[in-house]
C-alpha cells in the first residue's frame, strides 16, 4: 500500500490529462457527429456519400491505426505539425464522432413526422424545426447510448500512451517500470478507472432524470 500511496500524486495527474483530452475531445466528437448525423439525412446525394465514407472509414478501422495514421502519418507529410497530445484529441474525436453520428441519426429518425410537419404548418423553416422540436425529443432518447458511447471512448484514451502522453495509463506503466510493483500499481490504475467511469455514468443518470421531468 505504501506504493500505492507514493505513485497516487503521479497517477492523480496523468489523470488530469486523461480528463482533459476527453472532454475536449467529446465536445468535439460531438459536434462532428451532429454534422455528419444531417449530412446522412441531408437529400443532397454528395453530402450523404461524404458522410457515409467517413463513417464507414472509422467504423471500419482500428482506434490504434486512426491513432498512428493522424500521428505519424500526417506529421510524415511535413505539411502540418502536431504534437500527441493535439493528436490524441482529434483521433479520440473523429472515432467518437463516427460512432455519435449513427446514434444522432437514430435519435432524429426516432422522432415522428408527424411533429416536423405539425413544427412547418406552424411556420417553422427547417433549422427551427430541427432545433426547437426534433433535437430536444432525440436527445433524450439518444442519452443512454450516448453515454455508453462516451465510456467507450474515456476507455479508448488509454491507448493514446502509445504516442508518448504523459495520461494516466502511461504513468501507469511508468510507475510500474520504476517500482517493480506492477500488480499494485496496475491494480491503482484500474480503481482510478472505475471510479471516474462511475462517476460519469452517475452523471449521465442524474442528467437524464432532471430531463425526463421536465
Amino acid at each position: 500500500m505504501d506504493v500505492i500511496a507514493a505513485a497516487l500524486p503521479i497517477l492523480l495527474k496523468g489523470l488530469q490529462i486523461t480528463i482533459y483530452i476527453f472532454i475536449i475531445a467529446i465536445i468535439l466528437g460531438f459536434l462532428i457527429g451532429l454534422v455528419i448525423a444531417l449530412f446522412r439525412l441531408a437529400p443532397i446525394k454528395i453530402l450523404k456519400w461524404i458522410a457515409k465514407i467517413y463513417v464507414d472509414a472509422i467504423r471500419g478501422t482500428p482506434f490504434i491505426v486512426q491513432l498512428f495514421f493522424i500521428y505519424f502519418g500526417l506529421n510524415s507529410l511535413d505539411l502540418i505539425s502536431l504534437n500527441n497530445t493535439t493528436a490524441g484529441i482529434i483521433t479520440v474525436a473523429i472515432n467518437a464522432g463516427a460512432y455519435f453520428s449513427e446514434i444522432i441519426r437514430a435519435g432524429i429518425q426516432s422522432i415522428d413526422k408527424g411533429q416536423t410537419e405539425a413544427a412547418r404548418s406552424i411556420g417553422f423553416t427547417g433549422a427551427q424545426t430541427m432545433r426547437y422540436v426534433v433535437l430536444p425529443q432525440a436527445f433524450r432518447r439518444m442519452l443512454p447510448t450516448i453515454t455508453n458511447q462516451s465510456i467507450i471512448s474515456l476507455k479508448d484514451t488509454s491507448l493514446l500512451s502509445v504516442i508518448g502522453i504523459a495520461d494516466l495509463t502511461q504513468q501507469g506503466q511508468i510507475q510500474a517500470s520504476a517500482t517493480f510493483e506492477a500488480f499494485n500499481i496496475w491494480l491503482a490504475v484500474g480503481v482510478i478507472y472505475f471510479i471516474v467511469i462511475y462517476l460519469l455514468t452517475l452523471l449521465a443518470n442524474f442528467v437524464e432524470r432532471r430531463i425526463q421531468l421536465r
